[in-house]
């Protein structure tokens, strides 16, 4: 039987947690580069920062297509000799690609690179017609003003 690890899926989500929708999108393989963290900066605010170290902006991509947000990094080749003999590398500048799934309604408003780290900004934005609303029933006062209004007559 396969086992889920099902804290990476929560950690892979943005806005949401429909677990059992992400479990049939689930590949087997754990991705754990570059790491990320996805910080909530407000009621309906999100900051997701990657971990782009060698990396410079032309090197980066984002790409928001329905529910899915893909960053993509790989680094140009340059076709000139070395100025020096690497002796270790440690800074990992591999090509690499992670997705996330945005919840309903979840929109990119902003990215930026600093200091080796990529902060991609998301806001959840809910359209006027899905946001609960209250219905007022017939006979009874839309609110507590029209109650003391008519005490006071």
């Amino acid at each position: 039987m396969r086992q889920y690890d099902l804290p990476s899926l929560y950690r892979s989500t943005i806005g949401f947690d429909r677990l059992f929708s992400m479990l049939d999108q689930v590949s087997g393989e754990a991705q754990n580069y570059p790491p990320y963290n996805i910080e909530r900066v407000g009621e309906n605010a999100y900051r997701l920062t990657v971990a782009a170290a060698g990396f410079a902006a032309e090197d980066l991509s984002i790409e928001v297509k329905e529910n899915a947000l893909t960053l993509r990094g790989e680094k140009k080749v340059e076709n000139r000799e070395p100025k020096t003999e690497m002796v270790y590398q440690g800074i990992a500048a591999r090509a690499f690609e992670r997705r996330f799934q945005l919840a309903d309604f979840v929109q990119v408003t902003g990215a930026s690179l600093e200091n080796g780290l990529l902060h991609i900004d998301l806001v959840r934005e809910i359209p006027e017609a899905k946001k609960p609303r209250l219905i007022p029933i017939n006979g009874r006062p839309a609110n507590d003003q029209a109650i003391e209004t008519k005490r006071a007559a």
